[in-house]
């Protein structure tokens, strides 16, 4: 098994990608601490290092968010462990039905349930796609008096540009096609 490494704009994360699916298209599960991950086997040897402070589960690759240290010493151990479990068969999660919490959104009516709709639509089609690349995501929060609150996941979760991506990006591309969006804040 060869698993390919890549930078991603937060220095603190590495993209790993085993050539496989790992949450499939659209899924994705987010592991900001050690508690969270004991549903996954995976993420909770991950944490067995002391230097692995997030690890993130995208539709084909795994961002690990280190808290010190150096990448060159770190990533040996992660590239061995993302291995061992895959070439012995393991599951990715002790229960094969878990749900990531944090993609629960509230319901709508009205105009604003068209506006949500399209807000999701645009996530969905032009966003996550492009984030995904730079091994994170951002889904939907809430939309709240003009305000679109988003969560940033993997490497997009403490990156020193996500604010920038937030405002820059995602804010202009949703006010141009959404005019009664008039802002854009993490959740």
């Amino acid at each position: 098994m060869f698993i390919q490494t890549e930078a991603t704009p937060n220095p603190a994360t590495l993209k790993f990608l085993p050539g496989r699916d790992i949450m499939g298209k659209g899924g994705a599960l987010d592991f900001p601490d050690a508690e969270s991950a004991s549903r996954s086997p995976l993420a909770t040897r991950l944490f067995q290092l002391d230097e692995v402070d997030r690890v993130y589960f995208g539709a084909d690759f795994i961002s690990i968010t280190k808290s010190t240290g150096e990448w060159q010493h770190l990533k040996p151990a992660v590239l061995g462990m993302i291995m061992e479990h895959f070439t012995t068969d393991q599951p990715l999660l002790a229960d094969a039905h878990a749900q990531d919490a944090s993609d629960a959104h509230d319901d709508y009516d009205g105009d604003a349930a068209e506006i949500v709709n399209q807000i999701k639509e645009l996530l969905d089609t032009r966003i996550r796609p492009a984030v995904a690349q730079d091994g994170g995501d951002i889904t939907f929060h809430r939309y709240e008096d003009g305000i679109v609150y988003l969560h940033m996941r993997g490497s997009c979760a403490g990156c020193p540009s996500s604010t920038a991506t937030l405002q820059n990006g995602i804010e202009n591309l949703l006010k141009h096609y959404i005019p009664e969006v008039t802002g854009v804040a993490p959740s």
